[in-house]
């Protein structure tokens, strides 16, 4: 990827987008093209259009995503499966109707089936049904990747389409209903600490396993591939180590300082039990992560103190 070129990122103020912006800019790259959504409405095909006619960015990062946790996805799965396929249609269409050179999809590990071998391959898509509280918001990713791939089928598209683990870091959403794991955990550590609160109690058993991701490394990782991936087919970014909910929950807790008891309530929902991504691929074309994950949810603490509070 050339440093000069016109760089879009979708969702620059996301989670993610806001890791690629830091990246891009820490290797020199000035002309990082952004808009917010009261700029500009990425569900609006004539607007976006538009944009993609006057500014005509050569790489394009489609990081923008109507995304939000458990609670969030049973809430609002119609909201969830329509602005993100108005959203990922008109950025991809224009991507290539106004010659984008290249252009990276960010997709999520909830599209992999609810049941599948551990850890999870890519070649595990659509292999078996989804996770029935994440359904909506997997089937929108799932017509982003197979969007890429018939753009490039038929036009002849460089569209790349990255599959993360769960990530988490600075510029995450701390919000009570809409926030994933990590943040969540954050929120809740945190409040029960000011507020002298004597117990947290976590949806679930504790014992599912994730694998988490710290956003700058998945923003490394997106960089890599821009320079070094030119296939359709999906890639997984993680780390290859996941942990139990119970054991993410305690180092959160120390980091937050939180003195209390924890408890879980196995009245509400798991989720999927187990997701962790086979980085095989990813590890064979030469990028591996760095985790330090204590320091990581550490910067990511401060960053909510900083600017949540």
């Amino acid at each position: 990827m050339d440093r000069n070129a016109k760089i879009y990122i979708a969702g620059h103020r996301g989670l993610v987008g806001s890791a690629l912006e830091r990246s891009l800019r820490s290797e020199g790259c000035n002309e990082i093209i952004t808009r917010t959504k009261s700029e500009l409405d990425l569900r609006n095909q004539a607007k976006v259009e538009d944009f993609f006619r006057r500014e005509k960015p050569q790489y394009v990062f489609m990081a923008a995503a109507k995304v939000g946790g458990i609670q969030a996805n049973i809430s609002y799965p119609a909201d969830l499966i329509d602005d993100n396929l108005q959203m990922q249609a008109n950025v991809l269409h224009f991507s290539w109707k106004y010659g984008v050179e290249k252009l990276l999809f960010l997709g999520s590990s909830c599209i992999y089936p609810r049941e599948c071998p551990q850890p999870i391959r890519e070649e595990s898509l659509l292999t078996g049904p989804f996770e029935p509280t994440n359904q909506a918001y997997a089937i929108a990713k799932i017509a982003g990747i197979e969007m890429c791939q018939a753009y490039n089928k038929q036009h002849g598209t460089n569209f790349i389409s990255v599959i993360p683990s769960n990530l988490f870091g600075p510029g995450d959403n701390f919000d009570p209903v809409n926030s994933h794991l990590m943040a969540a955990l954050i929120r809740r550590f945190h409040e029960a600490k000011t507020q002298g609160k004597e117990q947290v109690v976590l949806w679930g058993t504790g014992t599912p396993k994730r694998e988490l991701l710290y956003v700058d490394e998945c923003a490394r990782a997106c960089l890599f591939l821009m320079d070094n991936y030119n296939s359709g087919e999906v890639v997984n970014v993680g780390t290859g180590v996941d942990l139990e909910i119970r054991e993410l929950a305690e180092q959160v807790r120390k980091v937050v300082g939180f003195r209390g008891d924890l408890a879980y309530d196995a009245t509400k929902p798991d989720g999927v039990m187990r997701k962790l991504l086979d980085v095989s691929k990813i590890n064979s074309l030469g990028w591996r992560a760095e985790s330090d994950l204590p320091e990581e949810i550490g910067i990511t603490y401060t960053w909510f103190l900083e600017n949540r509070i």
